[in-house]
């Protein structure tokens, strides 16, 4: 799960299928300790999709009437095929990286009923860093976006887990954009479990009268124990610097990881990591030197400008969050359960 970004790489050529992501996820991150053999079967599999996605295109340019609409049309269809092998290639060294972070032989994780909270008011250890709190709220601004956060009075079931439901809303210009709910599982040692999302994008269009917002799109949904899903860990309940996990493993589909970056944030004792970030921001909840930094980044999107760096204060939670390579980002106006939160300074 992402604050920003999260459509941005679901397409990222077009094609419905992730240039063969879901295959080659599967052959590389399952096994990392055979890597060199199931990549290269992976490769195969990436190979074979982008072909197939090609001669769908070139299908579709076949029905072109227009002559030199259809050669544009041919073109393009040649230019995604070679992007997409380019992807695939990118996405395969990505995945490997990961492994060799992760040190990990399969990816099972201990999702026992046992190890996880019930009763959302009555916590074993809730984490501070990611507060559960029924009927939280938090509000972010950034460039032509606004999200709005609440975490609900709803549970989910899922895996004989009890998940707290949380819902996402993004609006762009004051117009919904996506609305998301994710289910997270509160762990007896403080760690938040990722146990799926179910994700809504909408858009309008010119000429609908009354123009109303259309469901385009429900990628990055998942959810544990269908097809194959698995539970990540969205945010340690004792994170230690250079630490890294999966945040969520729906292969080929949603496959987020975060890097432990700092756990003793102050702005001011770390130029990298003050980059972007507002001071005053900063300086309201991290003076402690208690703040928690991570990079978080999907091997599905090996383009650096995707990676996100995170920034999370006790008690508060995520109070900014930016792209390191664009400076793109957003950050916390608003709060409804911390003093702290009032009179933020706004974007």
């Amino acid at each position: 799960m992402t604050i920003t970004g999260r459509r941005e790489v679901r397409e990222a050529l077009g094609f419905s299928r992730n240039c063969g992501s879901r295959t080659l996820a599967i052959a590389v991150a399952m096994c990392c300790v055979l890597a060199t053999g199931t990549t290269l079967a992976g490769g195969k599999a990436c190979g074979k999709e982008v072909k197939d996605d090609f001669f769908v295109a070139r299908a579709k340019c076949i029905n072109v009437s227009d002559p030199e609409e259809r050669e544009a049309c041919s073109a393009e269809a040649q230019t995604q095929r070679r992007e997409g092998r380019q992807l695939c290639g990118q996405q395969r060294v990505a995945r490997k990286d990961l492994c060799a972070a992760l040190g990990e032989d399969r990816y099972d994780p201990d999702f026992d009923p046992a190890n996880f909270d019930s009763d959302f008011r009555n916590l074993t250890n809730p984490n501070p860093y990611r507060p559960l709190g029924i009927g939280n709220q938090w509000q972010y601004a950034g460039g032509d976006e606004t999200i709005v956060i609440d975490v609900l009075d709803k549970t989910k079931l899922i895996d004989d887990v009890t998940c707290i439901v949380v819902q996402d809303a993004v609006e762009k210009d004051g117009e919904l954009i996506e609305d998301t709910f994710d289910w997270f599982a509160q762990a007896k040692n403080g760690d938040v479990y990722y146990c799926g999302e179910e994700v809504k994008d909408f858009d309008s269009f010119e000429g609908d009268n009354p123009r109303e917002r259309e469901l385009v799109s429900t990628d990055g949904s998942f959810k544990v124990g269908r097809n194959g899903d698995k539970a990540g860990i969205l945010f340690l309940g004792t994170p230690i610097v250079g630490t890294v996990h999966r945040q969520e493993f729906s292969a080929g589909n949603a496959e987020d990881a975060a890097r432990v970056l700092s756990t003793t944030y102050r702005f001011g004792n770390d130029l990298q990591l003050d980059q972007f970030v507002p001071q005053a921001l900063a300086d309201r909840f991290c003076l402690a030197r208690n703040c928690v930094v991570t990079s978080e980044f999907s091997p599905m999107s090996p383009d650096p400008e995707s990676v996100e760096r995170k920034y999370f204060a006790p008690g508060i939670g995520l109070f900014f969050s930016v792209h390191e390579v664009t400076g793109n980002g957003v950050q916390l106006v608003s709060c409804n359960f911390d003093a702290r939160c009032s009179t933020l300074p706004t974007p």
